[in-house]
C-alpha cells in the first residue's frame, strides 16, 4: 500500500455504474464477481484524470470485495519506457491502493497474434497494402460511405501469407496493415474496416526485438480483459463509439465477454489534461519537468504537497457521470485545505521580511513562548518559539500612510504578535538614497505576554513574525495555475495553446526567513505558514543547507481578502 496512508474503504454505491454493476448482480451474470483494472499506456507520467480513473477502478472493486489488475497497453514501442512504467506503479500505490493482478498487454502478443490469424481464416479480416493517406481518404465521412479497395477481396491464403511475412520481418514499417473486415457504410466509422496491426520495427521495453508487428489499442484491449476474466472495463467516454468493436472482437471469437462501461472524464479549469502537450512542455522545458509541480501529473501534485487523501476526496467530490464538464480547480484547492487544515502542524514564516527593532526590550534576552501545532488537533501539542529583540514581519503588514480599512501595523499604531506580545510602532527607518523602509523601531508592553492586555484594551489586527537571531532563511516557491485561461481546452486547433501559458505561474523567494522549528525539516513535509498558505518541503531541491518550500495552496482568506475587509 502507499507508504503514507491506506485508502479507506469508499462510500456507499451512488452512480449509474454502480446501478449497473446491482443490475448484473440481480442476473447474475458474472456470478456476482467484480473484477475491474486500470490499463495505462506506459507513455507519460499520469495525471489528475488518471488519478480519477484509478480510485473509481480500485474503489469499485473495494466495495464490492473484487480485485482489480493494473495492466500496462504497452502496445506501441516507440513511446514507451520502462521510467513511465515506474512512475505508474509509484502513483497507483501512492494514492492509496495495490493491484491484485500485474500484467502488461505484451504478455498477450503470441495470443492476440492467434486471434488475428482466426480472423483471418474467418474471413474477416485481410492484409491491407494501401497508404496511410489512401486509407484515410476511403474512410468516408459521416454523411458518405467508405470505399472498398482491391486488397479487400484478398483470399484468406494470401492474408494468411502476407500477415505471417509481416511477422517475419519482411516489409517495412508502413508496407502493410491488417484491418477487420466489417462494412465500409457502417454508421459508426469506428466500424468501418478498423486497423488492428501495423508494421513497426522498434525496439520493445520488455519484448526487445522479437515483434517488429503491434496490435492497436482497439484490438488489443477487449481480448485483455477477456484473457483477465474483467468483469467491469470502465473507460472514459471517447471510447462510447468504440464499444461495438470491442463487442464484435469478442463475440466473432466466442470468448468470454466483459461489459465495456463509459464515464465523463475529468477536466480542470487553468490545466492541460493531454499526455501529448504535457510531454512538449517538458521537452521544450516550459516546465522543469513531468514532476514540476504546476503540472497536473500525480508526481507533479505530490511535489508541490497534495495528499493522497485529498485527492481521493477529490474524486469522491466530483463523482462519475456520463457527461463531459469542467470542474473548477477550486474543487480541488478546497479539498487540499480541508484535509491539511486537520493534519498540517502550523508555523510562522516571513516571506518579505521586514526588521523590527524592539527599542524597549533587553539585550540578549530570548523567551521562549509556547504555540499550538494545531488548533484543529489537541494532540498535535505545543511547540516553543522564540522570542528575541529584533524581529521580522512581513513587509505587507505595515502601511506608513494606511488606508481607512487597514488594521495591521503603522506609525503609532499598536498590534498583537502571534503568541507573543503587543507591540507599536514608534518610528519607520528610511534608506537615505531609496526611500524604502528599511526597520521599523517598534516598543513592546512586557505585560501582555500571550497577546492579552490587563487593562483590557482591544487590538483589532494579529499579525505573525519570527526572530531574526533565530531565523532559518529558505527558498520559497509560490506556484499558481499553470494556464491563464480558464478552459484550456477550448483553444482553437491550430492555435499556440503554448502562447496561454501563464508567466506568473512561479515566484521564488529566496530570502524567506522562516521560525526555528523549521530547521531540520525533510523533504515532502507539510505544515500550514500562519495566514500565508500550506507549504511542504521540496522533495527533489531541498538539502539541509538549502531548505526549498513549496506552496501547495493559500488559505481561503489571503491577506488580500483580509485587507479589503479591514483585518
Amino acid at each position: 500500500m502507499s507508504t503514507e496512508e491506506t485508502a479507506a474503504t469508499p462510500a456507499a454505491p451512488s452512480n449509474f455504474i454502480h446501478d449497473i454493476i446491482a443490475e448484473h448482480a440481480q442476473s447474475g451474470r458474472f456470478g456476482g464477481r467484480v473484477h475491474t483494472r486500470f490499463p495505462p499506456e506506459p507513455n507519460g507520467y499520469l495525471h489528475i484524470g488518471h488519478a480519477k480513473s484509478i480510485c473509481l477502478n480500485f474503489g469499485l472493486a473495494k466495495t464490492y470485495g473484487g480485485k482489480c489488475n493494473l495492466r500496462f497497453d504497452d502496445t506501441n514501442p516507440a513511446k514507451e519506457d520502462v521510467e513511465y512504467v515506474d512512475s505508474i506503479m509509484d502513483d497507483v500505490r501512492w494514492l492509496g491502493f495495490e493491484w491484485d493482478g500485474l500484467f502488461y498487454a505484451s504478455d498477450y502478443f503470441e495470443t492476440i497474434y492467434q486471434y488475428a490469424e482466426q480472423l483471418i481464416e474467418k474471413g474477416l479480416a485481410y492484409v491491407d497494402s494501401s497508404t496511410t493517406e489512401e486509407v484515410r481518404a476511403q474512410r468516408g465521412s459521416l454523411t458518405e460511405a467508405g470505399q472498398h479497395n482491391p486488397y479487400r477481396e484478398r483470399t484468406v491464403a494470401e492474408n494468411r501469407d502476407l500477415f505471417r511475412r509481416m511477422r517475419a520481418g519482411e516489409f517495412a514499417d508502413g508496407a502493410h496493415v491488417l484491418r477487420a473486415k466489417i462494412d465500409m457504410a457502417h454508421p459508426n466509422m469506428t466500424m468501418r474496416d478498423p486497423l488492428l496491426y501495423r508494421i513497426r520495427h522498434a525496439h520493445h521495453h520488455r519484448t526487445g526485438d522479437a515483434w517488429c508487428i503491434y496490435p492497436l489499442y482497439d484490438f488489443t484491449h477487449g481480448y485483455s480483459d477477456s484473457l483477465e476474466g474483467i468483469t467491469h472495463s470502465i473507460c472514459t467516454l471517447e471510447f462510447e463509439n468504440h464499444r461495438p468493436l470491442y463487442d464484435w472482437l469478442i463475440d466473432e471469437l466466442g470468448l468470454y465477454h466483459p461489459q465495456q462501461i463509459e464515464f465523463a472524464r475529468l477536466n480542470l479549469t487553468h490545466t492541460m489534461m493531454s499526455k501529448r502537450k504535457l510531454l512538449e512542455l517538458v521537452e521544450t522545458k516550459s516546465v522543469s519537468g513531468w514532476d514540476d509541480p504546476r503540472m497536473p501529473t500525480i508526481a507533479g501534485i505530490r511535489r508541490r504537497g497534495y495528499t493522497p487523501a485529498a485527492m481521493r476526496a477529490f474524486c469522491e467530490e466530483v463523482g462519475v457521470t456520463r457527461f463531459n464538464g469542467l470542474t473548477s480547480m477550486g474543487v480541488l484547492e478546497n479539498a487540499v485545505r480541508a484535509d491539511l487544515n486537520k493534519t498540517a502542524p502550523r508555523a510562522m514564516a516571513v516571506l518579505k521580511p521586514l526588521k523590527v527593532v524592539l527599542t524597549n526590550y533587553p539585550e540578549g534576552q530570548v523567551d521562549e513562548l509556547e504555540a499550538v501545532n494545531n488548533p484543529e488537533d489537541p494532540a498535535a501539542g505545543t511547540r516553543l518559539v522564540p522570542f528575541t529583540k529584533t524581529l521580522y514581519i512581513e513587509q505587507d503588514d505595515f502601511r506608513e500612510d494606511p488606508p481607512k480599512q487597514f488594521f495591521r501595523l503603522a506609525p503609532g499604531r499598536e498590534v498583537r504578535l502571534r503568541y507573543a506580545y503587543l507591540i507599536t510602532c514608534q518610528e519607520a527607518v528610511k534608506d537615505p538614497v531609496t526611500g524604502e523602509i528599511t526597520e521599523l523601531r517598534c516598543t513592546y508592553d512586557p505585560l501582555t505576554r500571550g497577546g492579552n492586555a490587563p487593562d483590557g484594551r482591544k487590538v483589532k489586527s494579529t499579525i505573525h513574525w519570527v526572530s531574526a537571531e533565530q531565523a532559518v532563511t529558505a527558498e520559497v516557491r509560490l506556484y499558481d495555475h499553470l494556464f491563464s485561461i480558464e478552459n484550456v481546452a477550448n483553444i482553437p486547433e491550430g492555435e499556440d495553446w503554448k502562447t496561454h501559458l501563464n508567466p506568473k505561474s512561479l515566484e521564488v523567494i529566496s530570502d524567506a526567513k522562516l521560525e526555528r522549528s523549521l530547521a531540520t525539516s525533510q523533504p515532502g513535509y507539510r505544515c500550514q505558514f500562519e495566514r500565508l498558505g500550506y507549504f511542504c518541503v521540496d522533495s527533489k531541491d531541498s538539502t539541509p543547507e538549502h531548505l526549498v518550500f513549496n506552496r501547495t495552496a493559500t488559505l481561503k482568506d489571503t491577506l488580500a481578502k483580509i485587507e479589503k475587509r479591514g483585518g
